[in-house]
């Protein structure tokens, strides 16, 4: 089974990474790669990684139209500008992995509070489905449209969900620390990403309340029934890529909670508990679309729980992977990286 591909956004380091993890796809075939300012292009002279025939593609203009043929669209584009691409796309009778933040919420008034505009297709939040796809697998199984989750939720909601189901949390304490290579930016200029401006230096962004606060809050009750509050703190390093969440919590019977994670992911392909005590580091993970999760008790009613992803790979076009997978009836391990590339 060979299922046409586009990739539209394709020269941003989310898109470079789909490039990669689909050329090497048993059953997805790269038919179309857009991009706004870089259309006309060839692709290898805009993403220098790229070679073999994938390399003399030329993009096309994000919205020039899709060719027929095509299945399967990626939507990497910033927020606001994906929606447009997404409806057009459904309207051909595509199927979408939308990896920009137009869809993410249940409902277009939380979209406007998390991201200051109106958005323009509210009718589709109907049809949109959260893949966080160890949480939500039978939906995106059955749907057109799936919104994937970013970064910063997946590596709190992973930990966070089987703790709120279990009832175990104190849930007005909830204190997110996470803190992000800087490719988690994006690929665009801009002058606080500078080498001389991010080198020898960790920063907090986003506050008082950073956009992906309300993505949080939301699956977190979506997934598990229970409303939470969440304060949330990113941060940026002089790293690539990588991502280190830690979660601040307590609540009851803190001594069983390894063993009700190890229990809840147990047969994941993609998320592994480590041995009580034992804590991840972003380098055990880059490369790879896992989610290392450790945990550490500190009393009778208090924990820390440490979670580390490749904020490229599980926290976008990994998982945006492993979603299609899952649209297509694939088993979703298909073409994606289990194994870190360590050192």
């Amino acid at each position: 089974m060979t299922i046409p591909v586009a990739i539209l956004g394709a020269t941003g380091y989310t898109g470079a990474e789909l490039i990669r993890l689909i050329d090497g796809h048993p059953h997805f075939d790269i038919a179309h790669l857009g991009a706004h300012s870089q259309a006309g292009k060839a692709a290898g002279s805009v993403l220098p990684g790229c070679a073999g025939h994938i390399a003399s593609m030329v993009l096309a203009d994000a919205d020039a139209p899709l060719p027929d043929a095509v299945e399967l669209v990626f939507t990497a584009l910033p927020h606001a500008a994906a929606a447009e691409s997404v409806a057009n796309a459904l309207a051909l009778g595509k199927r979408v992995v939308d990896l920009s933040a137009d869809f993410r919420h249940q409902s277009p008034a939380v979209y406007q509070q998390a991201y200051g505009i109106e958005h323009p297709y509210p009718e589709l939040f109907e049809q949109a489905v959260y893949g966080l796809c160890e949480h939500a697998r039978e939906q995106v199984a059955t749907t057109s449209l799936v919104a994937n989750p970013g970064c910063y939720p997946t590596s709190t909601l992973l930990p966070l969900i089987p703790l709120l189901k279990a009832g175990l949390l104190d849930t007005d304490g909830i204190i997110v620390d996470s803190k992000s290579g800087a490719s988690g930016a994006g690929r665009s200029a801009k002058t606080d990403l500078l080498y001389c401006e991010i080198n020898e230096s960790v920063k907090a962004y986003g506050l008082p309340r950073h956009r992906h606060a309300w993505e949080m809050e939301e699956w977190a009750e979506g997934f598990s029934a229970t409303p939470v509050r969440i304060r949330f703190v990113p941060h940026i390093l002089p790293m690539t890529r990588g991502m280190l969440t830690t979660l601040h919590l307590s609540g009851k019977q803190v001594e069983s909670w390894h063993n009700l994670l190890q229990q809840a992911y147990r047969d994941e392909p993609f998320v592994r508990v480590l041995p009580a005590g034992e804590l991840p580091s972003t380098a055990a993970v880059a490369g790879s679309n896992r989610c290392d999760i450790g945990i550490v008790v500190l009393g009778e009613q208090e924990a820390v729980i440490v979670s580390c992803i490749d904020n490229l790979l599980k926290g976008a076009a990994g998982q945006a992977i492993q979603n299609a997978n899952l649209m297509f009836a694939l088993d979703e391990r298909t073409g994606l990286p289990l194994h870190a590339t360590w050192p």
